[in-house]
């Protein structure tokens, strides 16, 4: 057996694509190892979202040759790979400045890794090996998923389920269009059938992935409809034993009636929404090429809320967009106070090349974009504060999913996605108790475990 390690950095997206990339190397007598030191493959799954990530992929490149050349000197051959976003970027630029990374492989390409190793110049290569030189950054014809195994060999409590992928938005900020390409969907038998096989190996939650999820627009086999995500849902909520559904990242254009109504209607659908608004000031939403409005964001926030009243909602901000103003920022401060969150995260807006955005005459001072953010932190930490301290003394059903940093103790989710930490053995890993809670910590709770006849287990 040959041993690879992967790393994964950003988004769940990539964390399902690394799992994925593990299943394909499997028939090639790959197997994984959690110590980079001893892998035969090191691949890096990057993420071209967040600020520096091109830097942090070189400084980590950077180490590893270094591992790369101590392991060929004792006689090992160890192939270096970088896939996601950043390779998709940025392949000729890791190519050039990084020569002795042997392949590099877009998000939409990785299908074709076990192809790569089975050419002659892998199979013929000894430990001597300098470089492959394989630069696969194409986007093809053929869905990946068409190529990828059709059994999912590792499933978690909680399993990543990617749907849809790609975005036709073109946020004026976003790499996502350039890197992961135009909107596609999964057709829905595909879905399901992995949707059931994830819950057979063991799995309790599936978490719906796409860059845009609630745009999906999936094919069904029997009549070649197309199906939104509210009838997808409904479809996989009868997955005998499936006990919780969640879906991740939606945009507020694609929030339908239909999908609004499924929060009121699918037990199984978790309580929380994850749903980025990025800026309060319509101002801003319109350089940022958002295409709605505060007013539109507040009425689906408001419909949902009179369907389903327990939901918790999370979302996006980027803080210092060229030409935001004080008042922009005001505006924004407004508005969170307005709509109110359980949580959220907010970042500086950092260019990205190729994107509108990087070339906006009006950039704003670093210092500027601090202070704002520590502003906007600071309102947003206090509004999770709240939400989290309303849930102490109730009694709430958790999902147990692993052992937890504290001694004797594990932790999972609530339905609204905080973190709960109770004293418990190992055996309910996997298991939904119930959990009074006792204290709220900034990110997470702390609980007691409540006896089975206490109400609601599963």
């Amino acid at each position: 057996m040959k041993k690879v390690f992967i790393k994964s950095y950003g988004c769940q997206m990539n964390h399902y694509d690394s799992e994925r990339m593990l299943e394909s190397l499997t028939p090639l007598a790959f197997q994984q190892t959690e110590s980079v030191e001893e892998a035969d493959m090191v691949i890096l799954n990057t993420c071209h979202i967040r600020e520096k990530a091109a830097d942090k992929l070189f400084s980590d490149l950077g180490r590893l040759n270094q591992l790369k050349n101590r392991r060929q000197q004792q006689g090992h051959k160890t192939v270096l790979t970088v896939a996601g976003c950043v390779a998709q970027a940025e392949g000729e630029e890791i190519q050039k400045r990084a020569p002795y990374v042997d392949i590099v492989i877009g998000p939409q390409a990785y299908h074709r890794l076990p192809q790569i190793l089975e050419t002659p110049a892998y199979q013929n290569a000894d430990e001597k090996i300098s470089t492959l030189g394989v630069v696969d950054t194409e986007f093809p014809i053929e869905s990946k998923f068409d190529h990828l195994p059709k059994n999912r060999s590792k499933t978690n409590v909680s399993a990543f389920l990617t749907i849809q992928e790609g975005c036709d938005k073109f946020c004026t900020f976003c790499v996502v269009p350039y890197t992961r390409g135009a909107e596609s969907s999964r057709p829905v038998s595909d879905i399901v059938k992995e949707a059931q096989q994830l819950v057979s190996n063991g799995a309790q939650e599936i978490i719906l992935l796409g860059q845009n999820v609630n745009a999906y627009h999936g094919i069904a086999e029997k009549n070649a409809e197309s199906w939104g995500l509210a009838r997808l849902l409904y479809e996989l909520a009868e997955i005998d034993g499936l006990r919780r559904l969640r879906y991740t990242t939606s945009h507020p254009l694609d929030m339908g009636d239909d999908l609004i109504k499924a929060h009121g209607k699918i037990d199984v659908l978790m309580p929380y929404l994850h749903l980025p608004v990025q800026s309060g000031s319509n101002r801003i939403l319109k350089l940022m090429n958002r295409r709605h409005n505060t007013n539109d964001y507040e009425r689906v926030i408001n419909q949902l809320r009179s369907i389903r009243p327990d939901i918790a909602v999370s979302s996006d901000f980027i803080v210092g967009f060229p030409g935001e103003t004080d008042q922009d920022f005001k505006e924004t401060l407004a508005f969170v106070n307005k709509i109110g969150y359980a949580q959220a995260f907010s970042f500086k807006y950092s260019a990205r090349p190729g994107t509108p955005a990087a070339t906006h005459d009006h950039q704003v001072d670093e210092i500027v974009k601090d202070r704002r953010l520590q502003e906007l932190q600071a309102l947003l930490d206090q509004q999770q504060h709240d939400f989290n301290q309303k849930i102490v003394g109730q009694i709430i059903p958790v999902l147990f999913e692993k052992t937890s940093r504290y001694d004797h103790q594990i932790q999972g989710r609530s339905p609204y996605m905080q973190l709960v930490h109770a004293i418990a053995t190992n055996e309910l890993i996997g298991h939904i108790r119930n959990v009074r809670v006792d204290l709220a910590h900034p990110h997470s709770l702390v609980g007691t475990l409540q006896p089975v006849s206490s109400g609601y287990t599963g």
